[in-house]
């Protein structure tokens, strides 16, 4: 607790650097923007779910209950003719933005707190290894924050184009952690 304890500054300007630079990405630069498409008939896809009444969560379609299942004549049907996709449902209503934007801040404080204690266990607290230390918790930041949507990726079909651009994002979080750190180690 006491590394916490003195770590508290690094910690809480890294997630502010980190939140800073997300929104810099996703508000100004807006490169993210591409990463989804829109369907050409929308408002049929969507009395489509509509109308099957989806409670909230992730969705494949087509759905096979089993993997032994893969090997019929009817999921493989199923599968050539299309689509095949993944989806998340939320709930109705206007996306709440002020609860995700305070719950990614949290996250990025986690992963703050997180990177600054393993560095701290690993570099000790002295600050002739300041650099080290940084180095440690921006590699722990980038992972944090990136390594995810590789997996996006390889299971959940994403474009890898856009698990690229994540990770760029998740470069750039790393590097303002590594910054802030270095400047206020202990």
């Amino acid at each position: 607790m006491n590394t916490l304890i003195a770590l508290w500054l690094p910690i809480l300007l890294s997630a502010v650097v980190v939140f800073v630079i997300s929104s810099l990405i996703h508000m100004v630069v807006k490169w993210h923007a591409g990463d989804y498409g829109a369907f050409a008939n929308e408002d049929a896809i969507r009395d489509a779910i509509r109308a099957g009444n989806p409670a909230p969560g992730r969705y494949v379609i087509p759905r096979c209950g089993d993997m032994k299942d893969m090997a019929s004549d009817a999921m493989r049907k199923k599968y050539e003719e299309g689509p095949v996709g993944h989806m998340t449902i939320g709930p109705n209503g206007v996306p709440n933005i002020g609860k995700f934007l305070g719950m990614w801040f949290v996250w990025a404080l986690i992963v703050a707190a997180v990177a600054g204690y393993l560095a701290a266990r690993v570099c000790g607290l002295d600050h002739s290894h300041a650099s080290a230390a940084a180095k440690l918790a921006g590699a722990v930041t980038f992972i944090a924050h990136g390594f995810g949507t590789v997996q996006e990726s390889i299971w959940m079909m994403r474009p890898w184009s856009a698990s690229a651009k994540y990770l760029f994002d998740s470069a750039l979080y790393g590097a303002g952690t590594w910054g802030v750190f270095l400047w206020l180690w202990p």
